[in-house]
């Protein structure tokens, strides 16, 4: 029996773009529709993967490497992944759209001040203390990308909205 390999979403913004909200939101609907997925959340696997991090580009690189295997592997063995994380660096998701045949990358784009204003987790006031120096699209380059296949500007949509787009945008590429 050959077994149907699964697609892969990779929602990538700065921090507190909206990209966790809008990855929820995607999988409830995707649920709800009785499509199975995991998704792959960077804040929960970086605990497991380095639970001391250090955000150095090494680091970086090891832990983005191993969410695009991660990925891989599920789809290759039929489960839909969606990726919740920032990888401010286009080379790690153009390497997992190179090593993925059903992938497809959402851009949630979002303006800094809104970014910074919806941080439950403080990192923007953080990064302007001096208190950490690495967050991506303040004190480390974002790099968006250049061709996705959807972009969402979650300072106009809600994540239920945002999901729905995707869905209508690369919901049939998706689940063929």
């Amino acid at each position: 029996m050959t077994m149907k390999p699964g697609f892969v979403v990779w929602i990538t913004g700065i921090p507190s773009s909206g990209k966790t909200a809008t990855a929820q939101a995607l999988f409830r609907r995707l649920s709800r529709d009785g499509v199975k997925t995991e998704v792959l959340e960077s804040d929960a696997l970086r605990k497991r993967l380095t639970p001391n991090p250090t955000y150095s580009p090494e680091e970086r690189e090891l832990f983005y490497r191993s969410i695009i295997v991660l990925a891989e592997n599920l789809a290759r063995n039929g489960i839909n992944v969606i990726i919740d994380a920032t990888a401010n660096r286009r080379r790690f998701r153009d390497e997992a759209r190179h090593q993925i045949p059903n992938f497809s990358e959402v851009y949630v784009k979002c303006p800094l001040a809104v970014a910074a204003k919806r941080d439950s987790k403080g990192l923007y006031g953080k990064a302007r203390q001096g208190v950490i120096s690495t967050l991506p699209g303040l004190q480390e380059e974002y790099e968006p990308p250049l061709n996705p296949e959807v972009t969402i500007e979650s300072d106009k949509l809600t994540p239920e909205e945002s999901a729905d787009l995707i869905l209508k945008l690369i919901g049939d590429r998706l689940l063929r």
